[in-house]
């Protein structure tokens, strides 16, 4: 859903209200002396309105459309355009000295996404990426996603590139938006989690309408954004509300298996941790509740029981014993390729063509 409200366009240049009013007083030989008179007001404050230093208020516009016979309402709507034109100029006069930070963003991405339009003035580019953030201007995004206490900066990967991975974060606070969600319902997403279990055997177009239904449901909102360019994370997850969370997923390793394990470790984070916690996923993670989210996921994909029978019961794994191991748990093949691999029970090289890359509309 785009948003339809525009920026209305603002000229060059507008004159000041005072110019017509000058043009009227020439027009019927009239002085400011006389002018100031009919209206009941200093010649001070007059010499002013006529220069631009003081604005013509509702009260003023009245007293013009008395001696003048020209509606207040236009008085009022020329005022506007003037004063909006001069907080158009004071404006872009800041955002000019924001050019260094706009080119820290990976504009040319976010066009190309279509997250942003692509427009050749930096000024109004640089508009437009403060919108998508939703702030005033980058001192505010600063507060927001710089600060020393934000929970953003907990994370090794938004240390190394923070411009980027807000832009990938923030676009998944858009989508998670769009998406209505019932008030945060602990068992009922558990009861979601094990029906999506199966999915796992389907490709993205047969379950991705259905498992953000199901978590949408229970209080979550799942959303899947594509990797940007030096945010080499697997997903994220934080609160937005106190009865809405968030499940964002990146897909910047393409293989089923390393999705699933995101959204199950994820759906940890969820289930296991506080509110207040914001979590941001790579290849290395570190410290204890990314340990407990990661045996969540392995315990709910594969129960370790299981998986230990299943190990200690082949000295070797051919791709039918594990095939009905997978039929049995009512999982996908490649979970269990991929579990294999990780634990070094064969080597990573072997039988990735049970593996599917996944990608989502």
């Amino acid at each position: 859903m785009v948003n339809n409200i525009k920026n209305e366009y603002f000229p060059e240049s507008v004159s000041c209200p005072g110019g017509t009013i000058l043009d009227l007083l020439e027009e019927k030989g009239m002085s400011q002396s006389e002018l100031a008179e009919r209206m009941g007001r200093p010649k001070k404050t007059i010499n002013e309105i006529l220069k631009g230093k003081t604005a013509i208020t509702p009260d003023t516009a009245i007293q013009l459309e008395r001696v003048f016979g020209t509606p207040a309402s236009f008085w009022n709507n020329r005022q506007k355009r003037y004063s909006e034109y001069l907080a158009s100029v004071r404006e872009k006069e800041k955002l000019s000295t924001y050019i260094d930070w706009l080119k820290s963003m990976p504009i040319r991405e976010m066009i190309k996404l279509g997250w942003i339009p692509s427009i050749k003035d930096e000024i109004a580019q640089l508009s437009e990426v403060l919108i998508f953030f939703g702030v005033n201007s980058p001192t505010e995004w600063k507060n927001i996603w710089l600060k020393e206490q934000t929970a953003y900066k907990q994370s090794p990967a938004f240390e190394r590139k923070p411009e980027a991975n807000s832009v990938w974060l923030r676009r998944g606070e858009i989508e998670a938006q769009r998406i209505y969600c019932n008030p945060f319902d602990k068992e009922k997403f558990i009861k979601a989690l094990k029906k999506i279990l199966p999915f796992t055997k389907e490709s993205p177009e047969n379950f991705e309408k259905d498992l953000i239904g199901l978590c949408a449901d229970a209080g979550v909102a799942v959303v899947f954004i594509p990797p940007l360019k030096g945010v080499p994370v697997y997903g994220a997850t934080r609160w937005l509300t106190p009865q809405k969370a968030l499940i964002q997923l990146s897909l910047y390793r393409k293989y089923e298996d390393y999705f699933w394990f995101s959204f199950f470790h994820e759906a940890g984070h969820i289930l296991l941790h506080g509110k207040r916690d914001i979590f941001i996923e790579e290849k290395k993670k570190e410290g204890k509740k990314e340990n407990e989210a990661d045996a969540f996921a392995r315990e709910f994909l594969i129960p370790m029981k299981k998986w230990l029978a299943f190990i200690t019961s082949n000295s070797t794994f051919s791709e039918t014993v594990l095939k009905d191991f997978a039929h049995e748990m009512n999982i996908s093949s490649a979970i269990v390729v991929g579990r294999l691999q990780r634990e070094r029970k064969i080597p990573f090289y072997q039988m990735n063509e049970l593996r599917r890359k996944f990608r989502f509309q």
